[in-house]
């Protein structure tokens, strides 16, 4: 699976043929299989996410300039699911699209937030924060 091709639209129609819960967390965790590697070294503090109970590195990619690039990683096989769910979503989209995309009702509409812990979701708007500061810096 390429996570560059597949649309925003295309993953939710994906989680809508899900059944239950269960099957949801297995999509999520297999989605994070396919981000593309985080290089080692650039896992430091000055790379974490503030907010985020697991570990999350992320950082900006050359992109153009009216567009969103980033690279991001965790320790949580389940949290690389929700940065693949982000990858999907915003990478190399423009950045007035980032601005303007309600990832709230997205996340609500593709199942997850009634079955993932406060802690989780928080982390994953923490991490949404994130790529909206660096749309905003890039």
């Amino acid at each position: 699976m390429d996570l560059q091709t597949l649309t925003a639209d295309e993953l939710a129609s994906n989680f809508s043929l899900l059944d239950d819960w269960e099957a949801k967390y297995s999509y999520v965790i297999d989605l994070g299989k396919y981000l593309p590697p985080f290089p080692d070294a650039l896992k430091t503090e000055e790379n974490l996410v503030r907010g985020c109970t697991s570990q999350v590195w992320m950082i900006p990619q050359e992109s153009a300039p009216d567009r969103i690039k980033f690279l991001a990683d965790s320790d949580a096989h389940i949290v690389r699911g929700l940065i693949a769910i982000l990858s999907i979503v915003y990478n190399d989209h423009l950045k007035a699209e980032v601005r303007g995309f309600d990832i709230k009702a997205y996340f609500d509409s593709l199942g997850l937030s009634e079955h993932l812990s406060p802690n989780r979701r928080n982390g994953f708007f923490a991490m949404v924060g994130r790529i909206k500061t660096l749309a905003e810096e890039a």
